[in-house]
């Protein structure tokens, strides 16, 4: 009797371990249909066996989100090869959108095949079967994303712009694609991911926006832009002091990161002067100075200090600095010219008066001649005061500068 039990025992454990494919699973691999086969998958994923047959569910879809990539792709090849032969006639239309929804969704599930294929199987044995494949068979149609999405942002389409300039960056960031060969992209990437952060801005997707902004910041010709867009998007969302007390913390730690951007400097200045945080903005602008003592926007911000506390001797001296930090900056210029106006009105010598205002004129000159059309930089009455408190109301220098205004 115990030897018929485990004749039993053993039948019964050769025809589980060579189990054909569940029921749930059969039904989704002999579905053609991408959608039929998505949806099907959904309704029984708690049903498939497996890890194993969860995968390749998951790859099925790849497969033929594949198919529908492939059918544009080889359309897009025969008009170009029709158009090189000149046989502009024989182009056939393709659908754009077809092909990206399909690069899309073969990213997504490869993503979600992986997951599963990275698990153990009944063994306790993690193989892989999809990766590698799915991996370089989308990495090679996946640009196709870029200008699909400048399509859709020239149509006004900022729903697809992000879905498919998005799409391209987040595939970029997954380490399933890490082996994959990303040099080829790197010329365009970060502005990809710049835009990107703009139009998920827009969507009120603030901390997606956030994530682009962060892969734009590696490009070195967008990470300036990336950086101003970021900490405005983060301004906007500022309503109560707490938030900015948080908006605060969140510059601290960028600065403590970069020490060197200046754009997260004046940033965290503004938070400080905005609060009326007087002793902390002059704590971060001199500690600032002492590592970087030739920090054009640390310099300008100390001057700037002081000519909101009326103090022109202080704002001169730093705004002197600054202007020989950057000397092409028609706003620093300005604002030296008129602490020096200022000087020169108060000074008691006749002598160091006049020199006050030669220095002063010479500011102010530098600035029109910066900023002619006075964009920037409002420098008409001030140099016209200055002109007339060294010439006088009659001189033609300060009739000139008078003329400058208008």
């Amino acid at each position: 009797m115990k030897k018929v039990m485990l004749m039993a025992m053993l039948l019964v454990a050769s025809a589980t371990a060579f189990a054909g494919d569940s029921d749930a699973l059969k039904a989704i691999m002999k579905s053609k249909s991408y959608a039929e086969a998505s949806e099907l998958l959904k309704a029984n994923l708690a049903q498939l066996a497996d890890n194993a047959e969860k995968a390749k569910a998951y790859n099925h879809l790849v497969d033929l989100a594949m198919e529908q990539v492939q059918k544009e792709t080889g359309t897009i090849a025969e008009n170009q090869l029709s158009i090189q032969m000149g046989n502009a006639d024989k182009v056939k239309p393709y659908d754009t959108l077809s092909l990206a929804d399909g690069i899309c969704n073969a990213i997504s599930n490869a993503l979600e095949c992986d997951k599963y294929d990275q698990l153990p199987d009944a063994k306790g044995k993690v193989k892989p079967k999809f990766n590698e494949k799915n991996a370089q068979r989308i990495w090679i149609v996946r640009p196709n994303l870029v200008n699909i999405g400048q399509s859709a942002a020239q149509a006004g389409n900022d729903a697809g712009v992000l879905k498919y300039w998005g799409a391209f960056v987040d595939s970029g960031e997954e380490p399933f694609f890490a082996a994959q060969d990303h040099n080829a992209e790197k010329e365009y990437v970060g502005q990809v991911a710049f835009f990107a952060g703009r139009y998920a801005f827009q969507a009120k997707e603030i901390e997606r926006a956030n994530k682009y902004f962060e892969v734009a910041k590696r490009d070195p010709q967008q990470k300036a832009d990336a950086v101003n867009f970021q900490l405005y998007a983060m301004r906007t969302m500022l309503k109560t002091k707490e938030d900015s007390l948080g908006y605060i913390n969140q510059l601290k730690q960028m600065y403590e990161q970069e020490p060197e951007n200046d754009v997260i400097l004046d940033g965290l200045n503004a938070m400080y002067e905005g609060l009326k945080d007087k002793a902390a903005q002059a704590a971060l602008l001199d500690q600032h100075l002492a590592k970087y003592p030739n920090s054009f926007t640390a310099l300008a911000n100390k001057g700037l200090m002081a000519v909101n506390d009326n103090n022109a001797e202080e704002g001169a001296k730093w705004l002197r600095k600054a202007s020989e930090a950057k000397p092409d900056n028609a706003v620093v210029w300005t604002y030296l010219g008129a602490c020096l106006s200022v000087l020169a009105a108060n000074a008691t010598d006749n002598a160091q008066s006049v020199k006050y205002y030669d220095e002063a004129i010479a500011a102010f000159d530098k600035a029109k001649e910066l900023d002619p059309e006075r964009n920037l930089a409002n420098w008409g009455y001030n140099r016209y005061q200055a002109y007339y408190g060294r010439y006088g109301a009659d001189d033609p220098k300060t009739k000139q500068a008078e003329a400058d205004m208008k």
